[in-house]
């Protein structure tokens, strides 16, 4: 049967698909508009089927922070190469379907997948793309952050988003500093908040991954003669495990050390002080490469992130942060 240029271009206008996929599916429905819209729903199961297990590693993140800029969400729409995530189309569908999502005020990837749009759901019309572009598309990742103040920051690219909740101490450019903290945790990864969030399990297991590891990048050092300092191996990887009786044994520790250099007992107050503080940082390893406010601010490597708020601001506080990324 012949197929007009009209209704291959309304149905292009309608799901996005190709000239040739849009020709093929009205002569399979027999011309039939809605028959059509099915074949191609029909063809993204399939395909979406055999694309299940593949990789979508690549995509855009979208950061939406309402009027009121207390409520804010990221969302990352993935795909399988890089060359669809830059199609505009691509990038069109996942802008309009993070700002459908801020308007309904949905929690969670599945009360979003299941909001009408366009003339099927989110989760049927992304089925439907997959059929057509061939590739795995997807939300992979939807988080929420609310509070007194949020603020965003989308990396380069699109594919890093980040969200912070913040208080403002009452200072005006809180809303500059604070983006310059979403800028840290987009660059440097944090997981948490604070050292007190880890599980102490968790916590137990990755001394021992630090250990080994430490250990073992001394004993190459040694071994190929590499001229690199030894580097300390720590008993522990996190202030959580530094408990007034820990801190106490180290000071001891450190005391019978000076009084076995030989060092005068009148200077020690001098010395304690900084001991104690390259314990801590040998012994907190984990906090500062999982722990937001113990990590070193990247726009001032002079002052831990925590530091640096203070300093901002004795009243502000960074309350809650969500880090979302592709790839």
């Amino acid at each position: 049967m012949s197929i007009s240029a009209k209704d291959i271009s309304e149905l292009r206008k309608a799901t996005g698909a190709g000239m040739m996929n849009c020709k093929e599916a009205l002569k399979e429905s027999g011309g039939d508009f809605e028959g059509a819209l099915d074949y191609l729903r029909k063809k993204g199961q399939k395909v979406a089927a055999k694309r299940a297990d593949r990789d979508a590693t690549e995509g855009v993140v979208v950061a939406l922070v309402n009027e009121a800029g207390d409520s804010g969400l990221l969302m990352a729409l993935s795909c399988e190469t890089d060359f669809v995530a830059k199609n505009d189309d691509f990038i069109a569908m996942a802008n309009e379907i993070a700002q459908l999502a801020a308007d309904n005020q949905v929690q969670t990837k599945e009360e979003l997948a299941a909001l009408p749009y366009k003339d099927a759901t989110v989760g049927e019309k992304l089925v439907e793309q997959t059929g057509i572009i061939g590739e795995k598309i997807e939300v992979s990742d939807f988080q929420t952050v609310k509070g007194e103040k949020v603020a965003s920051y989308i990396h380069a690219g699109s594919k890093i988003g980040v969200l912070v909740s913040y208080k403002d101490g009452g200072k005006e450019d809180a809303p500059q500093f604070f983006r310059t903290v979403a800028m840290h945790i987009a660059a440097m990864k944090p997981s948490i908040l604070r050292p007190e969030e880890f599980d102490e399990e968790f916590v137990a297991k990755e001394t021992e991954a630090l250990r080994a590891q430490i250990i073992a990048e001394n004993e190459i050092n040694e071994r190929e003669n590499l001229g690199k300092p030894q580097k300390n191996v720590p008993k522990y990887a996190s202030k959580r495990q530094l408990t007034p009786e820990v801190m106490a044994q180290a000071e001891e520790d450190i005391k019978a050390e000076l009084k076995a250099e030989g060092k005068p007992e009148k200077i020690w107050d001098k010395i304690i002080p900084g001991k104690l503080e390259r314990f801590v940082a040998d012994n907190t390893l984990l906090d500062t490469e999982r722990c937001l406010m113990s990590q070193l601010f990247a726009l001032d490597d002079t002052k831990t992130v925590e530091a640096a708020v203070e300093a901002f601001s004795p009243e502000a506080e960074i309350v809650e942060f969500k880090r979302v990324a592709v790839g």
